[in-house]
């Protein structure tokens, strides 16, 4: 379910891109709107695939996914140029995200307990420290003012 998610964030990466093209700066509306809700979708299903994989392959896989679907949709749609060399770099990029996924060697259940475990040492990390100590120094001397100012 993962793989799923993080396939149609990235997809929706690319309707969100076209949309910030639509949108003209967003100046027009409609596509303005739409250009938010795809991205808040986008978000939404790579936050929920970050939960499995490694950090730097899922943003790698998501950005990956929306860089080439939308070169191809430029190319398709807006009849953008297809020479030679933006073809061989975005195979190149390709290459580069299949080959960050085949060397990471995080099982995901190894991901998602590390980040569970550190989220737990940051919680109680957050909830043993005291918001703000005075130093002594400065609380002795302010009780001293307040009974000098109350005599």
């Amino acid at each position: 379910m993962p793989w799923i998610y993080l396939l149609l964030a990235g997809f929706l990466e690319v309707g969100w891109t076209f949309g910030l093209k639509y949108s003209e700066g967003f100046t027009k509306l409609v596509p303005s709107l739409i250009t938010v809700v795809v991205l808040a979708a986008s978000f939404m299903l790579f936050a929920r695939a970050m939960r499995t994989f490694e950090i730097g392959v899922a943003y790698a896989l998501f950005t990956g996914i929306g860089t080439v679907g939308t070169v191809i949709a430029g190319i398709l749609i807006l009849h953008e140029p297809a020479d030679f060399w933006r073809l061989f770099f975005i195979a190149l990029l390709v290459g580069g995200i299949v080959g960050l996924k085949l060397i990471s060697n995080e099982k995901p259940a190894e991901a998602v307990a590390g980040a569970e475990a550190l989220s737990q040492v940051s919680t109680e990390a957050a909830v043993a420290a005291p918001l703000y100590e005075q130093p002594e120094a400065a609380v002795s001397s302010d009780n001293r003012e307040s009974e000098k100012v109350g005599s």
